[in-house]
């Protein structure tokens, strides 16, 4: 989708003026009085979200006045990337220019509004065009806003066009356009190249497992190992999930589709690691051969695991994902992963929980995310409750039975197939909108990604790449 943003402004560009209250008051002392009548008459007062275009020369609008909290934060990000689909057709221009990193961040929030899934049918309208603001960075601009759209798509694409071939297909074509080296372990050859739980939950399916397995990067580099969980649709297995639970499971490959997006802004700027993305790929579906309750499956990494429930399916996944990206001792590792109901209940759809095993990167976790407005909200990793996924007949259970600290037990499950000392970070998101607000779609969401970004650049770029 190319993106609404244009090299220079014409004769028929409108300037557009972001504005808090106390600016409104400003302008209205110096405005012409038709404009200064007609904002106030129309009840406009600069709310953040607040639109009036007021007229000029012969009637027709001549400045767009929008309201803005005027802080920078998501408040202001958000209402901007409202704007494209609210805003009448036709071509705006920031007056006054903004100075970075402002300028940056209007583009961006420009960029990610203007998004529509149109796989399937038209776009409800053409958004409207912003000049580009003469300080931003449009490399990052076009790198962040690239991500997003990968990720949507990704994530809204239902599963019929999206199973674990197709999720392959896509890693594949990225990489081929990134130059990135692409491995795919597919079916039988999972359980000959040792990643059995992979092949246990995925080999039910018609549409076999796959490993994806993507390289970037010199070795002299730190190694920088990202992960994530591509169950492509969720039934639960045997512990069927009910239709409620069911409905909306094409998204749970939403954390793969974040490794990718993440993968995709690495490479664009040619951040100096050692990049791998490892994305297990699967449909947890139902038939004779499906895992059942109580079986015992022995993992990569040796550990048995008792299946307490079936559908606590992308833990098991992802952990022998982990146990081969941890042999090679990553500088820093990173899973993203639909994971758990629970987070969800804890934090709600739109604060992805963060679990961390190391200070200092959960504190720059943290900032990034404040200074991007891309939030998430650290979790504990309360390593009594790990007797909660005792086995009486294996190392350990892939469930927690009881209703509490769902996601807190899911990533102690995972920590057990990480190595000691590797610095990691879990993120368990919901990558989806419920309901539409302005810049968000109903649908497919990107968490996270600007900030988990921001972090590796600081710390291996050296600077904001």
């Amino acid at each position: 989708m190319p993106l609404p943003l244009k090299a220079a402004a014409s004769a028929t560009t409108m300037p557009m003026t972001l504005m808090t209250p106390a600016e409104f008051a400003r302008w209205r002392k110096a405005a012409p009085a038709t404009a200064r009548n007609f904002a106030m008459g129309s009840g406009f007062g600069a709310a953040a979200g607040e639109i009036c275009l007021v007229p000029g020369r012969y009637g027709r609008p001549g400045r767009a006045l929008i309201g803005i909290a005027g802080d920078g934060g998501a408040e202001d990000l958000w209402t901007i990337a409202g704007l494209p689909l609210r805003l009448p057709a036709g071509t705006y221009r920031l007056d006054p220019e903004p100075a970075e990193p402002a300028a940056t961040r209007a583009a961006l929030a420009w960029a990610m509004g203007s998004y529509e899934f149109t796989r399937y049918r038209k776009a409800r309208r053409a958004p409207a065009a912003l000049v580009w603001p003469r300080a931003a960075d449009r490399k990052r601009v076009l790198r962040e806003a690239g991500a997003d759209e990968l990720v949507r798509d990704l994530v809204n694409t239902p599963a019929e066009d999206m199973g674990p071939a197709e999720l392959a297909a896509a890693a594949r074509a990225m990489a081929r356009g990134l130059g990135m080296t692409a491995r795919i372990v597919e079916g039988g050859d999972l359980l000959k190249r040792n990643y059995p739980l992979i092949h246990a939950v995925g080999r039910a399916s018609v549409r076999a497992p796959r490993l994806i397995d993507l390289g970037w990067g010199k070795a002299g580099h730190p190694r920088v190992t990202i992960l994530g969980k591509g169950v492509c649709f969720d039934t639960g297995g045997l512990d069927l999930k009910p239709d409620t639970g069911m409905k909306l499971m094409k998204k749970d490959m939403g954390g793969a589709a974040h490794a990718l997006g993440l993968a995709r802004m690495v490479v664009e700027a040619k951040l100096p690691v050692r990049l791998r993305v490892l994305v297990p790929a699967v449909e947890n579906a139902v038939a004779g051969n499906a895992i059942r309750p109580l079986d015992v499956i022995r993992s990569r990494q040796g550990l048995t695991v008792e299946i307490g429930n079936t559908d606590a399916e992308g833990r098991l996944i992802l952990a022998d994902a982990l146990a081969d990206a941890t042999a090679e001792n990553p500088a820093l590792l990173i899973d993203f992963a639909t994971l758990t109901g629970a987070a969800r209940v804890a934090l709600g759809p739109e604060l992805p929980a963060l679990f961390c095993n190391d200070e200092a990167l959960a504190a720059d976790l943290a900032r990034h995310a404040a200074t991007e407005a891309d939030p998430m909200w650290r979790m504990p990793l309360w390593r009594p409750y790990r007797k909660r996924l005792d086995s009486k007949v294996a190392d350990l259970n892939n469930f927690s039975d009881g209703p509490y600290a769902g996601a807190v037990t899911a990533a102690l499950f995972l920590e057990a197939f990480v190595g000691k000392g590797i610095p990691w970070a879990h993120f368990d998101l919901f990558a989806w909108n419920l309901a539409g607000r302005p810049g968000r779609p109903e649908g497919a969401e990107m968490q996270t990604l600007r900030a988990v970004f921001a972090m590796l650049a600081g710390r291996f770029g050296g600077r904001r790449a």
